[in-house]
């Protein structure tokens, strides 16, 4: 029998076991806070507080200079993801993303 087989044998054995009732299941819990959205306002009060110009910000949210400034300025508004990095930049934790290098 394979490694894999026996694993995933294992694996199934202990989830009929715990249905049953018997035996204690490994489980992982998320908890995922609301997305806060942001002003223009406060989009370009995060930018110059991280030191960043509109086109290494662009860069850093995967968009253009072209949509930063339309941000800045109040005429569009980032999305889902875009508000999460704007969260990660405001509470200063940009240095613990693996694609953020400071020179």
């Amino acid at each position: 029998m394979s490694k894999l087989f026996e694993d995933l044998s294992e694996g199934l054995q202990e989830a009929i076991e715990y249905e049953r009732g018997n035996g204690k299941a490994k489980k992982t819990v998320y908890i995922i806070t609301p997305i806060k959205k942001y002003s223009n306002k406060e989009i370009k009060s995060i930018r110059n507080k991280a030191g960043m110009t509109q086109n290494t910000f662009a860069d850093f949210m995967g968009v253009s200079k072209k949509t930063v400034e339309a941000w800045e300025l109040g005429r569009t508004h980032p999305t889902g993801a875009a508000y999460r990095l704007l969260e990660i930049l405001e509470q200063g934790k940009e240095n613990e993303l693996d694609f953020v290098t400071r020179m």
